[in-house]
């Protein structure tokens, strides 16, 4: 049975127990497997054979609303309001107009020397508004959810305000305190003295919890604004090559095989491979480096990213849904809407929370009046108890720490799939690194030269280059490109030839020139090693390097090594991760010469060499088997069974879609750092849910207590439980100011590998 997965925005939630709910509710249909997160206000459901008009109808029948997201604006038109953003100003416009009458409402019933005659009158008068319109979105949610036998939060704000509100009403029309001349006399901490009216009460505890809601929706929006300014990065237009003219179109009308040109200081649409043209490209937006990147042609660039030097022809490889921007998007907004084991405690907790509370309040009630309280005392109680404890704290403590961390962690180029992996995190004891293109580039380049006969090194690289200035093969393209780099390469060659798995021959300043394997060079052309040179070549071929042989009028000018480079952050990104307390191991289906090579220059002794895709997932079982908790991270395709296997995948997005797609953390520049600094996030924001976690619990456990033996007024417990709440989205916020530790001097000098020159004298060490 197929299974679709469907997001559907949804309406009304003003706690955890309303996303329980609707969970809960969506979780009762055949077939659907339903998450529902407060704080993102998004419901994620994996349904088979369930139209997604039945799933809202299911929501709206609970008293909620809910629709499919709207469509990413990609014409260049402005963006409608949000709806979140409308109901944040409204908020403010309830929040500062019920201020406004309750700070006279408080001062009069708290300084008997402005009270005057009649003056219970006033403040009724001018805290009813505030009862009935300030508080009217917690009377609304209280009774759209008790008409669904559900109760909530919000149930219990309700009551307590009303409870206080009506108490006064009966107070003044029934009893002394409507009497001219009457005084309250007020006390902060206890029982309410020998007043009894509570209108200051219930309009200060209306004005605390709409602050409150109000800080807590605005952080909710700061916290998602990684993901909404992620997901805007992308361009409005593109400039399209149809039969040498350019004409300026819509993203959104790109198809793959469309050639688009992108001039300096433009972002790039979408997704391509570069067909003409050379520049640096900064990656920031979508990497976190600053560093731009040098490309060329048959280089991949990536859509929203910007043209910072020459003019590039671009051709579109994916376009929409399929581009990086895209998939990163989706990849952030799954794990926000995630929960970890701990949160769906507390979404449990509080779905019996809310009842349980109310129980405790008509305890207290009762508790008072037998033993001997007066029925102001008992009523006091009561109504603390149920402000107080509402768990709103609870439902907030892991979704705005996600929110914020894996917003922060998209900044930075990482994304994190869900607070699973964050758990994951926590245990890993030991990291696996695959070498080819994590440790190292996965590109060939020039490692070492060496001359003979009477010709210098420069001769020997800049004549090898321009002759192999036509191979597309691997070890050419490396040959030329160092030659390139230092300025030896100005021309082609003459009668190029290439000589499949040998080498290639071509004419040179009039020379004949070839250039191969040295075998080749010897059997076909007559060009003799001697022992120095046969030496060498053992050497650099035993540490699995290849050597290129040059030679040009009969005899030999030197060998070129070729072979994979280190990046340059390996070496400290090992050291930060034996600092954060993981064992590190190299894995390679090279041969031992090699990977005992690269393991010396990064420092990892743990080394296993020719393994097989088999064996790198035999390797991660045997670890876990003793006991060991493991991070893998690779980039290739031969790495997805280990990183599906392993505790926690780790992928490089500068690989494979497969091994992406096996992973848990994507780090999208491919810097080794940036996967410690992934770990350092996870961490931290695991940390952070936790501190939420206990403090909310904790908050819960030792104010009710309190309330019920009467030593909180309920104007404090309603302050208290708005405190709570913006304490934990303001503790998530800290995440915001996370910093990655990519700052070396080899990263801002802008290089990104290390070059490895290789003398037979003295073994292998970086440049």
């Amino acid at each position: 049975m197929s299974t679709t997965d469907i997001s559907l925005d949804i309406g009304g939630m003003t706690c955890a127990s309303c996303a329980t709910r609707i969970e809960r509710k969506l979780n009762r249909l055949d077939g659907v497997t339903a998450t529902v997160n407060y704080a993102t206000e998004k419901a994620r459901i994996q349904a088979s054979d369930v139209d997604t008009a039945v799933l809202i109808g299911a929501i709206e029948s609970a008293g909620y609303t809910a629709a499919t997201p709207a469509p990413p604006v990609s014409d260049g038109a402005a963006a409608p309001a949000e709806t979140g953003d409308r109901e944040t100003d409204e908020l403010r416009r309830r929040l500062w107009i019920s201020v406004a009458l309750t700070v006279p409402v408080v001062l009069l019933s708290m300084i008997p020397a402005l009270q005057f005659a009649n003056w219970q009158w006033l403040t009724l008068t001018l805290a009813a508004p505030v009862v009935v319109w300030g508080a009217w979105p917690f009377h609304r949610a209280a009774f759209v959810n008790a008409r669904h036998g559900a109760a909530t939060m919000d149930t219990l704000i309700s009551i307590g305000v009303l409870a206080a509100f009506g108490w006064s009403l009966y107070a003044l029309f029934f009893g002394m305190a409507g009497m001219p001349g009457m005084h309250m006399s007020f006390s902060l901490v206890g029982g309410g003295g020998t007043g009894d009216i509570y209108l200051e009460v219930a309009a200060a505890v209306t004005v605390f919890i709409l602050l409150g809601r109000y800080i807590e929706a605005r952080a909710k929006r700061q916290s998602g604004a990684a993901l909404k300014a992620l997901l805007e990065l992308g361009a409005k237009d593109a400039a399209l090559l149809v039969g040498g003219a350019e004409s300026l179109v819509p993203v959104s009308r790109l198809v793959p095989g469309d050639t688009i040109v992108v001039r300096p200081g433009e972002k790039i649409a979408t997704d391509g491979l570069i067909v003409d043209g050379a520049s640096a490209v900064d990656l920031s937006m979508i990497t976190g480096e600053s560093v731009p990147v040098e490309v060329t042609v048959g280089d991949r660039v990536i859509g929203a990213t910007v043209n910072a030097g020459g003019r590039l022809v671009v051709e579109v490889t994916r376009v929409g849904a399929d581009t990086e921007l895209a998939r990163m998007g989706r990849l952030v907004e799954e794990a926000q809407s995630g929960k970890a084991e701990a949160q769906r405690l507390a979404d449990r907790v509080s779905a019996v929370f809310v009842p349980v509370v109310i129980a405790l309040a008509v305890i207290a009630f009762a508790g008072w009046l037998v033993a001997g309280g007066t029925v102001e005392a008992a009523f006091t109680a009561a109504v603390a108890t149920l402000i107080i404890a509402c768990p709103c704290a609870l439902g907030l403590a892991t979704p705005t720490a996600l929110l914020v961390g894996t917003g922060r962690g998209s900044q930075l180029g990482i994304l994190i799939r869900g607070p699973q992996v964050l758990e994951q995190t926590r245990t890993v004891n030991t990291i696996v690194l695959d070498k080819t293109g994590t440790i190292t580039s996965g590109r060939m380049a020039v490692l070492s030269a060496v001359a003979f006969a009477d010709a210098s090194i420069d001769d020997v690289i800049s004549v090898a280059a321009i002759a192999e200035h036509g191979s597309e093969h691997p070890v050419g393209r490396a040959i030329v490109a160092d030659g390139d780099r230092r300025g030896l390469v100005t021309r082609g060659a003459e009668g190029f030839q290439s000589t499949p798995g040998q080498g290639v021959r071509a004419v040179v300043d009039g020379r004949l020139v070839v250039v191969g394997r040295a075998g080749w060079l010897a059997g076909e052309w007559s060009i003799e090693l001697d022992a120095e040179a046969a030496a060498s070549i053992a050497t650099d071929e035993a540490a699995g390097r290849t050597v290129v042989a040059i030679g040009w009028d009969g005899v030999l000018r030197g060998l070129i090594t070729v072979g994979d480079t280190v990046k340059e952050s390996s070496a400290a990104a090992i050291a930060r991760f034996r600092a954060l307390g993981l064992h590190p191991v190299l894995l390679t289906g090279d041969n031992a010469g090699t990977a005992a090579a690269i393991g010396a220059v990064v420092g990892i002794d743990d080394v296993h060499a020719g393994v097989t895709p088999e064996g790198k997932l035999e390797l991660i079982r045997t670890l876990q088997a003793d006991g060991r908790v493991v991070a893998m991270v690779g980039d290739g395709v031969n790495d997805s069974a280990a990183l599906a296997a392993a505790d926690l995948g780790i992928a490089m997005g500068t690989g494979t879609d497969a091994a992406m797609a096996a992973s848990d953390i994507t780090v999208v520049s491919g810097d080794l750092l940036a996967v410690a600094d992934a770990m350092r996030l996870a961490r931290r924001t695991l940390g952070i849910i936790k501190g939420n976690l206990f403090w909310a619990f904790a908050y819960n456990v030792a104010a009710i207590p309190l309330a019920m033996l009467g030593l909180l007024n309920p104007l404090l417990a309603g302050a208290a439980m708005a405190f709570s709440s913006v304490f934990v989205v303001t503790n998530s916020l800290r995440l915001r100011r996370f910093r990655a530790d990519r700052g070396s001097a080899a990263i801002e000098r802008g290089s990104s590998s290390r070059r490895l020159m290789l003398d037979p004298s003295a073994g292998l060490g970086p440049d």
